[in-house]
């Protein structure tokens, strides 16, 4: 990599404010739980090469970082995200009319490119499929809310100004109706609950987020719950969205001590509840296998449309690695 002279004209890639709480850690060490996807060792180069900024200065791979510090890395070029190309990607489309589009999103297709992925998006396919969108003020064309890589089902699109205004203002003011089937391990106590609390990044991993009594560098979420069938170590449950936080349903269900299945990233490809039997691991293994992903699907959707003003509401049904889960799940629990 070509060493970059920090007076030439850099493009910001990334930017992190560090907490008032912060510990000193070496910069490589802090951004490796900031960066999704990046090596210990592409950041020391990175940093190397001059393109790791603390308060507007170059720092080496072994600068500490403190409170209050604002670090960017930049580069010579711009983001991949902003170099958005048509690819010819396969979804589902449920509804659409020259204002929106409905589509059901297959686990697995990451929404827009972002750090490792630069291509294959279900944006790239949009933008195949549609020719020009409005851009969100993040430079995101369409987008008015997003749902994870490996999460599946229902997200809404904007095709024309007027739908990007309007939609996004109704998700801003939780105007939208967004239910979520999910499975979960253990049995929730309550068949129905309501989770109220605040979410932040998880200090200790910044790839998660975590429920904190901090309310000043937090963000309101709520969850409401209802137990939909209960298989003895695992549940199927429905929840419905007041807010629309980073991944508040993993969250507030990990909080709640209920992890969802096979959700790697809060510890939920783990077998948390059941037996200690090596027949009970192979039952779970084979779960793991046939839904490589957590158990997490957007199945209602609705909304105002933007123009006509009439109420639209949409439904997806389960995809196939779920349903194939659940019912391995429902049969066990008959013979245990």
């Amino acid at each position: 990599m070509e060493e970059i002279d920090i007076k030439d004209n850099l493009f910001e890639h990334f930017s992190f404010s560090v907490d008032p709480g912060q510990d000193p850690l070496r910069i490589d060490k802090f951004l490796m739980n900031r960066v999704e996807n990046a090596s210990r060792n592409k950041i020391q180069i990175a940093a190397k090469n001059n393109c790791i900024l603390v308060d507007g200065n170059p720092v080496k791979p072994n600068y500490k970082v403190k409170p209050g510090n604002e670090i960017k890395i930049m580069f010579s070029y711009p983001p991949y995200e902003n170099l958005l190309e048509p690819e010819k990607i396969d979804f589902e489309i449920i509804y659409e009319d020259d204002h929106l589009i409905v589509v059901n999103k297959p686990p697995s297709l990451v929404v827009h490119p972002g750090h490792g992925n630069y291509s294959g998006t279900l944006l790239n396919g949009l933008l195949y499929h549609l020719g020009e969108m409005p851009e969100n003020s993040s430079g995101r064309p369409g987008l008015v809310h997003r749902i994870d890589k490996d999460t599946s089902g229902l997200l809404v699109v904007a095709k024309s100004e007027l739908a990007m205004r309007e939609l996004s203002q109704q998700f801003f003011l939780k105007e939208t109706e967004r239910k979520y089937i999910l499975l979960v391990w253990g049995e929730p106590n309550d068949d129905v609950g309501r989770i109220d609390n605040f979410l932040a990044r998880d200090k200790k991993n910044r790839m998660i987020m975590s429920v904190t009594d901090e309310e000043e560098s937090a963000k309101r979420a709520i969850t409401n719950y209802k137990v939909i069938e209960k298989f003895n170590y695992v549940s199927l449950i429905e929840c419905q969205l007041e807010t629309g936080r980073t991944h508040q349903i993993r969250a507030h269900m990990k909080h709640l001590g209920h992890t969802i299945f096979n959700d790697a990233r809060y510890g939920g490809d783990k077998i948390l509840k059941g037996t200690i039997f090596n027949k009970y691991k192979q039952f779970v293994d084979n779960c793991f296998k046939i839904l490589p992903r957590q158990a997490l699907h957007a199945k209602t959707l609705g909304f105002i449309h933007p123009l006509t003003r009439e109420k639209m509401r949409f439904n997806s049904d389960l995809p196939l690695d779920m349903i194939s889960c659940i019912e391995k799940w429902r049969n066990y629990s008959k013979i245990i």
